[in-house]
């Protein structure tokens, strides 16, 4: 089996579409290591992190998405980091992590489809690449969902049990602090997929 490490990560936008809103910050933790043998092993995850608040790229937000972040919009643009600046060196973080633990990384997410596309529209537009390729990602929602066989629009937290939700669970809407509060999930939802398929 391919070792895979998981990467829990976090983002928090000024919109709600990638390119025509500015993804304000992004926040990411190494999670999870699955092994040869399909074993979950969870991760130090407040040990290994990402984070960083970013310039916008474009005039356009939705101010009710700005609010939710936080952050004012003149301190973005004048003390934001510049994406061209903090993209690559978060690529260069996964690669430096999946080289430590030599293994393929993974972008976890809940939910996935947000994150990723902003995640993957950054990295390619402002590093080059994305070291996750066009398909290393893991939906925490849908994998929910499958195991416990609930239709998607119902696999939300408050329905969750609170044990695999963990202590940490979060919704601060601070990037790293909402990827440090889902580990717990993750690690839960890799672990109950392994017992299934066995």
């Amino acid at each position: 089996m391919t070792r895979e490490l998981y990467l829990s990560v976090d983002v928090e936008p000024d919109g709600h579409v990638p390119g025509t809103s500015s993804m304000i910050s992004l926040g990411a933790c190494a999670a999870a290591l699955r092994d040869e043998d399909g074993g979950v092993v969870a991760l130090d995850a407040e040990a290994q992190t990402f984070y960083a608040v970013l310039r916008p790229i474009t005039d356009r937000y939705v101010e009710k998405a700005l609010r939710v972040t936080g952050f004012d919009r003149a301190q973005l643009e004048r003390d934001g980091r510049p994406p061209q600046e903090a993209l690559p060196e978060f690529a260069a973080w996964v690669d430096g992590l999946a080289a430590e633990h030599d293994a393929l990384p993974v972008l976890a997410a809940y939910p996935l489809g947000f994150v990723w596309s902003f995640t993957q529209h950054y990295l390619h537009e402002f590093a080059g690449r994305s070291p996750f390729g066009q398909s290393a990602h893991y939906d925490m929602k849908s994998a929910y969902a499958a195991v416990a066989d609930s239709a998607v629009r119902d696999a939300i937290k408050r329905r969750m049990p609170s044990a695999l939700l963990g202590p940490k669970d979060s919704k601060t809407h601070h990037a790293l602090d909402d990827a440090l509060g889902h580990v717990d999930l993750l690690v839960g939802l890799l672990r109950m997929s392994k017992r299934d398929a066995g």
